[in-house]
């Protein structure tokens, strides 16, 4: 049985790919390289941002393409704006992901004050900001938002409280930010993507530790590609509302997260 899955949550899907220019936060590496090498393919002209200055240019440099970065401390509220204003003079911003994320493991009482802080702003409010930048950079236009969350936003992660926090907090966060949206008519999806563990050096670097074990408990971990390409469907498909769910190389369609509860989902994924 397959048990490495992915959930895309999608809570509306654009009517017109008018999307020329994308941000990708924290793609310096990993996953958010791949994400950002994905879209130039897909013709954006993105823009990387990364806290590491150096890999964020070398990022771009790699993808060419007319990509280009910025060093970035997502926990900056104003670097957001800054950054939109800079997406938007090199074309119409339609496309921004909300990438950049810490993980620390173990248990939540014996994480240093400082841990657990840097997990939260960078996590939730470092995606928060960049949420208000987006939506404040294309309620004109119209366009696409995308948060990445995590398997862990959507079941229990011992050895991992603080950080499956941070994780629920962005999937909830994104489902009430679609509705406010909604409700005020603005042109502007949003977008939840829910992986399970993913080979990137910062799940390499806790390995080692046994608080996460269950990271680790699927018979292997996700690529970068396989999320990445799960994240281009969710861009690209202009049908209905839906979710997508990865089990290692097949993706099935399953029900929005309303209507979910109607047919049974994948293993290890639960609404």
């Amino acid at each position: 049985m397959l048990v490495e899955e992915l959930l895309l949550f999608r809570l509306d899907a654009p009517k017109e790919l008018g999307m020329k220019t994308a941000v990708v936060t924290g793609a310096g590496k990993g996953l958010g390289r791949e994400i950002a090498k994905g879209l130039a393919k897909k013709g954006f002209a993105v823009l990387v941002t990364d806290i590491d200055g150096e890999a964020a240019r070398l990022t771009a440099e790699t993808i060419g393409a007319g990509a280009w970065s910025t060093q970035q401390d997502v926990r900056d509220p104003a670097s957001h704006h800054t950054i939109a204003r800079a997406a938007n003079e090199r074309g119409a911003l339609g496309l921004w992901v909300n990438n950049a994320g810490v993980l620390h493991t173990g248990n939540a009482w014996d994480h240093r004050d400082e841990v657990v802080r840097e997990m939260i702003e960078v996590n939730v409010l470092g995606m928060i900001w960049g949420s208000r930048a987006a939506v404040d950079a294309m309620r004109a236009q119209g366009g696409h938002l995308i948060n990445i969350a995590s398997l862990s936003s959507i079941t229990p992660v011992p050895g991992l409280a603080i950080y499956g926090a941070t994780k629920q907090a962005v999937l909830g966060f994104t489902i009430s930010l679609a509705g406010d949206l909604e409700r005020a008519a603005l042109p502007i999806k949003v977008s939840a993507v829910c992986p399970d563990g993913i080979d990137t050096d910062m799940v390499r670097n806790v390995r080692g530790s046994k608080e996460a074990g269950i990271v680790f408990a699927a018979p292997k971990l996700l690529t970068v590609e396989e999320v990445a390409d799960v994240l281009s469907l969710g861009v690209l498909d202009v049908a209905e509302p839906h979710a997508l769910a990865a089990h290692g190389d097949q993706v099935e369609r399953v029900d929005p997260p309303a209507r979910a509860a109607a047919r049974p989902l994948p293993p290890r994924v639960r609404l």
